[in-house]
């Protein structure tokens, strides 16, 4: 009897545990399994193929848009906003695969466009040059500009160049400017945001001196010198060019009374010194480095000083008297012009 008993229970247990079975495998396999995936820490940036975001784990989501609607949605920016509309150069802006160096506000302030009423005021056509002269046909990150030297590179403005000196991934200068903010990525483009107005010209390097009254005695200069200095100093090459322009007082203190001294002094002499004031690139007043020995068109070297901020020339024979630069960065379509307060002497 106790058997019977016994061999009741072991087939009322069986029972119950086959019944239950299915019921525990099914709560392991839905404990078990994770339909979402998992991003491991480190892993970097995700991209979202076929989207414009981008997402960085543990982030918020970064958005991609093209560049008008970048340069809309930054209140640092709407005056460019406001002369890219102007201008009707919304396609152009948002084009793929170029480099936009965008002015911020304050840089349009100080060239002259009080507020988006001025810009409005503006000539279209001029504001289609000053825009054009901003854009590079291709996309340059700050990494990819070499450090040290002075690159020049073709804008979308037909003969202009803009002149782009890097010293440090954080200390890159455009021409008179500097990058503030860099690397800012837009729909298949980039966007460095930059302190100045990249101001494009339409005379050379003579024409702009003629333009100056204070420069009649260099004009005068330039016109007596013999044609391959006058070949020389408009040049037009792939690094632009650099003309230390010695004012009229200059050119009196060096010995030169008036216009007809010059005229009548050896065309020798003067092509020579013409050429002693003349750099092989343009050199944007902040890219000058200190104690730097630079060479001349003329063979020989004339060397920098920086010092809060001023920079001054030495000539070879100007003993210890320097040169100040008193007027910086007039661009030529073909260089820049540096003013100074002393002829430089070879």
């Amino acid at each position: 009897m106790f058997r019977s008993l016994c061999s009741g229970f072991y087939r009322t247990t069986a029972l119950l545990f086959i019944a239950t079975a299915p019921f525990l495998a099914s709560c392991t396999k839905n404990d078990t399994v994770d339909p979402t995936p998992i991003t491991q820490p480190g892993s970097g940036t995700t991209t979202t193929p076929g989207t414009s975001t981008t997402a960085t784990p543990g982030s918020n989501t970064v958005t991609v848009v093209a560049s008008v609607s970048y340069i809309a949605q930054n209140t640092n920016l709407s005056l460019l906003s406001a002369a890219v509309l102007r201008a009707g150069l919304t396609d152009e802006i948002n084009k793929a695969n170029i480099t936009i160096f965008a002015p911020s506000n304050d840089a349009f302030r100080a060239g002259g466009y009080a507020d988006a009423a001025a810009i409005n005021a503006a000539p279209v056509a001029d504001l289609q040059r000053l825009l054009r002269n901003h854009i590079v046909n291709s996309r340059i990150d700050r990494s990819a500009i070499p450090t040290g030297v002075n690159t020049t590179y073709q804008t979308t403005l037909a003969n202009n160049t803009i002149s782009v000196y890097k010293v440090s991934l954080d200390d890159i200068s455009v021409n008179n400017g500097k990058i503030t903010q860099g690397d800012n990525p837009t729909t298949g483009s980039v966007i460095h945001i930059v302190s100045r107005l990249l101001i494009p010209a339409s005379v050379n390097l003579t024409d702009l001196v003629k333009s100056n009254t204070n420069l009649s005695f260099l004009a005068a200069a330039i016109a007596r010198a013999d044609a391959a200095t006058q070949a020389a100093i408009n040049a037009t090459n792939s690094t632009g060019m650099t003309l230390f322009a010695p004012t009229n007082d200059a050119f009196k203190a060096a010995g030169y009374a008036d216009v007809a001294a010059i005229q009548a002094a050896s065309q020798a002499t003067i092509s020579n010194l013409l050429l002693y004031h003349v750099l092989k690139f343009s050199a944007y007043s902040q890219t000058f480095q200190n104690g730097a020995d630079i060479a001349t068109a003329q063979g020989t070297t004339v060397r920098t000083n920086v010092a809060s901020g001023k920079v001054t020339i030495l000539g070879k024979g100007n003993g210890t008297s320097v040169a100040n630069i008193t007027t910086a960065d007039q661009v030529a379509s073909n260089g820049v012009v540096q003013i100074i307060d002393r002829v430089l002497m070879p």
